[in-house]
This record gives structure tokens, C-alpha cells and sequence, in this order.
């Protein structure tokens, strides 16, 4: 039997959830929303990600004999709700942002349909995924830009916790990145996988050119050499020795890397090797990046700022009710009027709005009551929602590897969309303005 992933959540959902079965509110019909109100670190675009992860743990999130006795024995909730637990089983409708689809402030990214029991208390488990993948995936996104059509690779799974590297290496390669170094992200998603050798393997032997012959000797002569264990000079010269001007690549991971790259570059080149790749690593964010575009470097390995968001570790997404039916049936919108904090009720449409093939804003349809609101007034905007739960069955084409295959392409797309003020790294507004109009 799978883990259940019912209790990842926050206590308060079920104290709620007690609450409503006691009031007999629990089976109100209702719609939950999840956005973000901005864009956090002054990012110009979003990217979402962890649709397919959360897709996959709802259909494990049962309530088993384990879970109850814990709620039971911690005095959760009472009897009448353990029943109604007992039994649970999502049987709503969940719309969305197709997973690798940008988003903007208010974008409805996730909109659930259920029962106030059924949707309430999937709140901490969407946000939790989709507020860490797509705050991976956003920054991957920007490093993406910044590499331009040099390769990256995700390398930070010593670097957050053991899940969390898996959904990290997921995020990025939807993004743009194109392996990881993580073994299970390669088997469980399909993500091609890459890695030689630390430093521990140079100081396990008696001299550098040792390390070097054994790891020729076992991976063959197209392998990556890591040449800065000592001195870099002679970490070149002995990889070069032993392997020949054909060896495959040569890894620098620390140092003033630009200054250190062009001269890794000159004395490959004079040692006869001008094939050989230099790939570096140590630190590297978007803003490092961008600053060796110039430098003669050919791969990137990228792993703490990537796996931490690059400073923006969350998306900042909320989940919030923007709909109801009353005690007669009548769908109501409503909102918080908080300040700062403000929400906008009601069930939404999204559209991304285009001119000549380029984004010119979100726009959001909000309706009056519950019907769907219509289409866009605008003949070129493309519709972004779809359906990913439909009355409880969950459309498997967005999981597993055929679901992040299909996540990559369609941000590739989606990115090709956005207009070149899109691409700065800076602190700015978002690259389109969100704009929201009656249904």
C-alpha cells in the first residue's frame, strides 16, 4: 500500500473541518483558489510547477487505519468527523495552469471544486508542492536565460532534504535544465542523470595523475577530469598527460571562476586539447551566469541557490475560498477585504493575451455567479486552464515522465511568448500586466 499523505497537512484544516460537520456547513458546495498576490524578489514571471507531483499525492491521500488512530488518540477531531475521514475521497474538480505555464499576480493557478470537507483540507498539501516546485522552476527559469544555450545541470541535493532534491531536479528540468545529478529524479521522472567524480576521489589516491588514470581507466577518455583539487595549472597539465588532447572535459569548481575559465581555456588550447569542455561549478546563481557569458565556458553545474529558489525559496502562493453556495443552493463570490491581503471572489478564467505572438497581459474573467466565464474578447488570447481532476478522476497524462516531458515543452513554448523586457534579471515589475474584467 502506498504511504498516506493525508496528514501532511496543518491541524488546523481538520479543526475546521470538525467544526463544519458539527454546524452541518461541511457539505456546502464551494470553490478554492490558488494565486499568488505578487511576485516575490521582484521576479518578472512565474513558473508553475509541482502539478503533477500534487496530482500523484492526492490519489494517496486516504485517511487509513494509522492516521485515524492518531487523530483519535490526539483528540483531532470527534467521532462523527473520523467517520466522514474514514471514508474520504476527493470527488471534486480541480482546473489549473498546465504545469511549465508562466503566471502572473492573480493568476488563478489551481482552482479546486469540491465540498468545503472535500477541498478545505487539501490546502497545506497544494501549497506546500506547489509553492516550493514552482519557486525552484522560476529561478531554474532565470538561470535558464541567463545560460543561454550553454547546458545546466542540477547538482544541489546535498543541499536540501532528500525529497525536496527530487522535486527540486524535477522543477529545474521542466525549466530548462538538462540533468540532475539526483538518481531517483532520473528514475522516478525520466530526467537524464550526470556525474564523475569530488574531491574525495583525488585525495583517496597517492598522487592526482593516479585519481586521473583510474577514473580514464573506468569511465573512458571522454570524462569529465576535476583539475583543482591542488593547482590548477598542474591539474590541467596532468589531465591533459594522461588523457590525451581527445579528454572529454575538465570541472572547475572554485576560484575567480571567469579569470580562472579563459585561463583553464589558454593552456588546454596550448597543451593541444582545444575540444576539451570546461564545465563549472561553485555557487553559481543567475547573476553568475549572466556574468560568464563571455567566459570560454561550456557547461554549468548549478545546486544551492538553485534548490533554495535564488533567494526566493517560496512562491508565495495562497489558497483561498472565492466562491460558496448559501443554505438555498445560490452560489455566492466572496473575498477577504484584509488589508493588503485582499482577494478577489468569485470563479475565474485565464487568458494570456497576444499580439504578434507576444504576451500582452492575464487577462481574468471573473464571474457573476457560477457559470464558467466566457471567452476572451481578444481572438489571438490563449486560453491557460485545464482540466486536471474531474469529478475525482485524476488525467494520469500529467504524471510521471510523460507528464514532466510534456511540462518542458509546454514551457518552452510558453516562454517563447513573453516579451524581451521578460528576460532582465533585475528587480522589476511583472513583464504583463494582470487585468481582471466582468464574466
Amino acid at each position: 500500500m502506498p504511504e498516506s499523505t493525508a496528514l501532511l497537512t496543518d491541524r488546523y484544516e481538520l479543526t475546521m473541518l470538525d467544526a463544519a460537520v458539527r454546524d452541518g456547513t461541511a457539505n456546502r458546495r464551494c470553490v478554492f483558489e490558488l494565486f499568488g498576490r505578487r511576485l516575490p524578489g521582484g521576479r518578472r514571471f512565474g513558473v508553475v510547477a509541482g502539478t503533477g507531483r500534487l496530482l500523484s499525492l492526492l490519489r494517496d491521500f486516504r485517511f487509513g487505519e494509522d492516521e485515524l488512530r492518531f487523530l483519535r488518540d490526539e483528540r483531532v477531531v470527534d467521532a462523527a468527523t473520523l467517520r466522514l475521514l474514514e471514508q474520504y475521497r476527493f470527488t471534486g474538480t480541480i482546473t489549473g495552469y498546465r504545469e511549465g505555464e508562466l503566471y502572473f499576480p492573480g493568476s488563478p493557478v489551481l482552482t479546486v471544486e469540491g465540498t468545503f470537507a472535500e477541498a478545505v483540507i487539501l490546502e497545506t498539501l497544494a501549497l506546500s508542492v506547489l509553492n516550493y516546485d514552482s519557486a525552484v522552476a522560476t529561478a531554474a527559469a532565470r538561470m535558464s536565460i541567463a545560460a543561454g544555450s550553454r547546458p545546466l545541470a542540477e547538482m544541489g541535493s546535498r543541499r536540501t532534504s532528500e525529497q525536496a532534491a527530487v522535486a527540486a531536479a524535477r522543477a529545474a528540468f521542466i525549466a530548462g535544465f538538462g540533468a540532475t545529478s539526483n538518481l531517483e529524479a532520473g528514475r522516478r521522472f525520466g530526467i537524464p542523470t550526470m556525474g564523475t567524480a569530488a574531491h574525495a576521489w583525488t585525495l583517496l589516491h597517492d598522487t592526482e595523475e593516479d585519481a586521473f588514470r583510474a577514473q580514464i581507466a573506468a569511465l573512458g577518455v571522454d570524462t569529465t577530469l576535476l583539475i583543482d583539487t591542488y593547482d590548477i595549472d598542474r591539474g590541467v597539465e596532468t589531465a591533459v598527460r594522461v588523457a590525451g588532447p581527445g579528454l572529454g572535459g575538465v570541472r572547475i569548481d572554485s576560484g575567480d571562476l571567469p579569470v580562472v575559465a579563459a585561463h583553464v581555456r589558454d593552456r588546454l588550447d596550448a597543451l593541444g586539447a582545444p575540444r576539451t569542455r570546461i564545465t563549472v561549478t561553485s555557487d553559481l546563481d543567475e547573476y553568475a551566469l549572466a556574468a560568464l557569458a563571455a567566459s570560454p565556458v561550456d557547461a554549468y553545474g548549478v545546486g544551492t541557490s538553485l534548490v533554495t529558489g535564488s533567494g526566493s525559496p517560496t512562491a508565495q502562493m495562497v489558497y483561498k475560498l472565492v466562491a460558496r453556495q448559501d443554505s438555498a443552493g445560490t452560489w455566492i463570490p466572496v473575498a477577504k477585504a484584509s488589508a493588503e491581503k485582499a482577494t478577489t471572489g468569485g470563479r475565474k478564467s485565464a487568458f494570456r493575451t497576444l499580439s504578434g505572438g507576444v504576451a500582452t497581459s492575464e487577462l481574468i474573467r471573473v464571474a457573476d455567479g457560477f457559470d464558467t466565464p466566457h471567452g476572451s474578447d481578444h481572438p489571438d488570447a490563449r486560453a491557460l486552464q485545464t482540466v486536471l481532476v474531474d469529478h475525482g478522476d485524476i488525467d494520469t497524462a500529467f504524471e510521471g515522465s510523460e507528464g514532466v516531458s510534456a511540462a518542458r515543452a509546454h514551457h518552452i513554448a510558453a516562454r517563447a511568448e513573453l516579451p524581451s523586457r521578460a528576460l532582465g534579471l533585475s528587480r522589476s515589475d511583472p513583464a504583463i500586466p494582470t487585468v481582471y474584467a466582468a464574466g
